[in-house]
């Protein structure tokens, strides 16, 4: 079904479904249980004990059937039907934009709020795109339980603006030059597969196996593997540009300028940024800092003294972004004009699931921790 027919079948602003929130814990559906965002709503669900009524695990036909640990039990994966969503008032989707494009606005109508990991409705107008410790409030006018559609942004933007945004409203970014390195993690289960099957072929002196991209992963790194479009930049690029400016709320002459570059490198999981901003008020390193030691879901590694900064092994499977390499960037003047930062995160906590979770918290009232 075309976006724009599947929208038309869904009013997240106000609807009244056909289900009432309930006094106890809410019914939760994880769509594409059985991928590697879907295994981690699983783990951040249980570790943040997110409280959770009644769980059904969906998934495609040939994963029906399995049965998958959740919390002390465990459940069996069913398939995903246009009946799945039935007495569910809260559904995480992770299974890809076809999938949303089909199911969301099904699971919508009968009264499911649905928080979608895919791109399918991310630049929608009628759909709030989402990271709390931004823009929570873009989600204020929907309520568990009555339908509607919140969207999960991009990876690479999320970990972007949890480092970035404490800075812009201080100083306000009026450009900012971005070169993503991103993990095998952001590419799914199978792709982290392949770089440790490659990695393990090439040390051995055999030819790597490349089948979920068209060329040699392990010990190499090349351009994001999305579409390139007619201005040269691929898919993955423009999204950190669109998402930036829906999120932060700017339109027309105002938007901040962002230029990506976004790179595949062989680390299986986490990405890591360097970040270079523009400022339109100045802002020096110590108050940098002293916004970002407060800022909710960043924490600073940045040792000069030592060497030490962050790396994509500090990130993994944690919920933090970490930010270091805090500098002036010394090309702009006066000096406090722009400055340069590397950051990382978790492609699949904070740039996936764990974000997702964080809405369904606020939805359900849970205050950010």
């Amino acid at each position: 079904m075309p976006e724009d027919a599947a929208l038309k079948r869904v009013n997240p602003v106000g609807r009244i479904g056909a289900i009432a929130m309930k006094e106890s814990a809410p019914h939760v559906a994880i769509v594409g249980v059985t991928g590697a965002v879907g295994h981690e709503f699983l783990a951040v669900l249980e570790q943040r004990r997110f409280p959770v009524g009644r769980l059904k695990l969906l998934a495609s036909e040939r994963s029906a059937g399995r049965a998958i640990p959740y919390n002390g039990r465990e459940y069996t994966v069913e398939a995903l039907t246009d009946r799945s969503f039935d007495d569910v008032e809260l559904a995480l989707f992770s299974a890809g934009g076809s999938i949303s494009t089909r199911f969301a606005p099904i699971a919508s109508e009968q009264g499911a709020t649905v928080v979608d990991n895919s791109s399918a409705f991310r630049m929608s107008d009628e759909v709030p795109l989402v990271v709390p410790e931004v823009n929570a409030d873009a989600m204020s006018h929907i309520r568990p339980g009555c339908g509607g559609i919140i969207a999960n942004p991009n990876c690479s933007t999320i970990i972007m603006l949890l480092a970035v945004t404490p800075l812009h409203r201080e100083a306000n970014v009026r450009r900012m030059v971005v070169s993503t390195y991103q993990a095998a993690s952001g590419a799914g289960a199978a792709a982290m597969a392949e770089l440790e099957t490659q990695t393990r072929e090439v040390l051995d002196g055999k030819p790597p196996t490349c089948s979920i991209f068209k060329q040699q992963y392990a010990f190499n790194l090349f351009s994001h593997n999305t579409e390139i479009g007619a201005n040269g930049y691929n898919t993955e690029e423009m999204k950190m540009v669109k998402e930036t400016h829906k999120i932060w709320g700017q339109e027309g002459a105002n938007r901040t300028r962002i230029t990506a570059t976004c790179i595949r490198v062989p680390v299986m999981r986490a990405h890591a940024e360097s970040i270079n901003l523009t400022f339109e008020r100045p802002l020096n390193e110590d108050r940098a800092r002293e916004l970002l030691e407060k800022a909710p879901g960043v924490r600073l590694l940045d040792d000069r003294a030592n060497n030490r900064f962050p790396t994509p092994l500090d990130a993994a499977h944690g919920d933090d972004i970490l930010i270091g390499r805090l500098r002036c960037d010394i090309s702009q003047e006066p000096i406090g004009s722009g400055m340069d930062l590397f950051v990382c995160g978790d492609q699949l906590r904070k740039g996936a699931a764990l974000n997702a979770v964080q809405i369904a918290e606020r939805l359900i009232g849970i205050e950010a921790r």
